[in-house]
């Protein structure tokens, strides 16, 4: 059960922090100046921490197993924060941004999962998303 909650306890720690961050870069500062920050940072601290789970890795071995993935998830990862960064710029706050964009992308992704993975759509799922929405009027309103 472990194994199950802490990489959970992880995303929820580390969304928290970023949030609060991505909300605190200047709002004079470019957001793509600021992520090459973040992205030199992020990129030292994946090193560091490969060679320390890794010990006696071999990196350049293992960036010979890639495909397409990592480099889209890059674009991604750009698309979301410098998203996150504009919407605060706009003045979206923190409280209503994450679940604004949380519930339109749990939405999407009960459809995606059905199209690409072969998930079913249970009805407690769409009652899920039902709700969700829901949700969405009274945050808004």
């Amino acid at each position: 059960m472990v194994s199950y909650i802490w990489p959970l306890a992880i995303i929820v720690l580390s969304n928290i922090f970023y949030q609060v961050c991505a909300k605190g870069i200047p709002s004079s500062m470019d957001p793509f100046a600021s992520m090459t920050i973040t992205y030199f940072v992020g990129t030292i601290c994946s090193a560091i921490l490969y060679f320390v789970v890794s010990r006696n890795g071999n990196l350049l071995a293992e960036y010979g197993k890639t495909n397409w993935a990592p480099a889209l998830l890059g674009l991604c990862i750009v698309g979301l924060e410098v998203g996150f960064i504009y919407a605060y710029k706009v003045g979206w706050s923190v409280s209503t941004l994450t679940i604004v964009q949380s519930a339109f992308v749990a939405g999407a992704l009960l459809f995606v999962g059905w199209l690409l993975y072969h998930e079913a759509i249970s009805l407690s799922k769409v009652i899920g998303i039902v709700i969700c929405l829901i949700g969405l009027y009274f945050i808004n309103k």
